[in-house]
């Protein structure tokens, strides 16, 4: 198991190479040194330096920046529900957060709704997904969270599904790819709201590092040493849900992150170490730039859907994790 300090020494390099080679590479590879020559004007640009200049600043940039933010924001995400409900598979996803996102989408792509664009849709759809499971389980109670969240999910993608079954072709194929998830939207106007709530999330976490260790032990633990277990349940759920709806309502519906990277930082550096929140969301936005990289080249002249690529990844983890430990028994 390795020190904390000693993987966030390690992850730091790589999470400030990475995006650097992601923006290099796409459907018109760029070499880094035009790059580091367009970014800080070390000398004129000709006319295909501008082009490559304006690529990476304009499309690229952003896009890497936006995948950076929405896997620290998945991981970090994961990582608390996984705390304050101590269950291992819980990610922000099974509280139907995802399924209210994509409700809002939908029916901002096909039928529209007060004239709200399609992330103000999807981050509503979030916050009334969040809002039922916590009126359903006012008592905080972890088992009537996460059934609540399960029974919302399906009937959330249930209407839908029936939405996207009475449209169009056409309406029905972009629905269908944004909520498999992309970064193909991103821009600079838009990475604004998921930034700020994903910092203010990780400087929430760090300032109640103790009562979140507490809850860890149990909630009778926790109650011994001073701590409002259902107030800190109920508010870490609605922060998680806030970052989520943020994330969903410009990306679509990216599982597994918020599943698998707190899982690998546990069996890295152990469940108590100081700084877990933050190295958590570090491996996850280094796993986010390199899977969306892989998403936009792996095909030549076409772009596979970011959610796929991670459940793929996700399911073989944890089919690994499975395998693992019974061969252990």
């Amino acid at each position: 198991m390795l020190n904390s300090y000693l993987a966030l020494a390690i992850l730091l390099p790589i999470a400030i190479i990475s995006p650097f080679i992601a923006v290099c590479i796409g459907s018109a590879d760029i070499p880094v040194i035009d790059f580091l020559v367009g970014l800080f004007g070390l000398q004129p640009l000709d006319e295909m330096a501008m082009i490559n200049q304006q690529i990476i600043l304009e499309i690229r940039m952003p896009r890497v920046l936006m995948a950076m933010i929405c896997g620290a924001g998945l991981a970090v995400s994961g990582a608390i529900l996984q705390c304050v409900t101590r269950n291992p598979l819980a990610d922000p996803y099974l509280f139907g957060i995802s399924s209210g996102s994509s409700l809002g989408a939908v029916i901002a792509m096909t039928v529209g709704f007060a004239g709200l664009s399609l992330p103000a849709c999807a981050f509503l759809g979030a916050l009334l997904a969040v809002s039922i499971v916590m009126l359903m389980a006012k008592d905080g109670q972890v088992e009537r969270l996460i059934l609540a969240g399960v029974a919302i999910s399906f009937l959330l993608s249930s209407i839908s599904n029936l939405l996207i079954y009475f449209n169009d072709h056409q309406a029905m194929q972009a629905v269908l790819f944004w909520t498999m998830g992309s970064f193909a939207r991103a821009s600079w106007a838009n990475i604004w709201l998921p930034l700020i709530s994903v910092i203010v999330t990780l400087i929430a976490v760090q300032r109640l590092q103790r009562p979140l260790q507490a809850l860890m032990a149990g909630d009778e633990s926790a109650h011994t040493q001073g701590v409002a277990v259902i107030w800190l349940r109920l508010g870490m759920l609605l922060l998680t849900a806030v970052v989520t709806a943020s994330l969903v309502a410009y990306c679509g519906g990216i599982g597994f992150v918020g599943l698998m990277v707190p899982h690998i930082v546990r069996l890295a550096i152990g469940a108590a170490s100081p700084i877990g929140y933050l190295i958590t969301a570090i491996a996850g936005a280094i796993l986010m730039v390199w899977v969306d990289l892989l998403c936009r080249t792996l095909l030549p002249q076409q772009e596979l859907p970011v959610g796929v690529v991670t459940a793929i990844l996700g399911s073989l983890f944890f089919l690994g994790i499975l395998t693992h430990r019974k061969q252990k028994l």
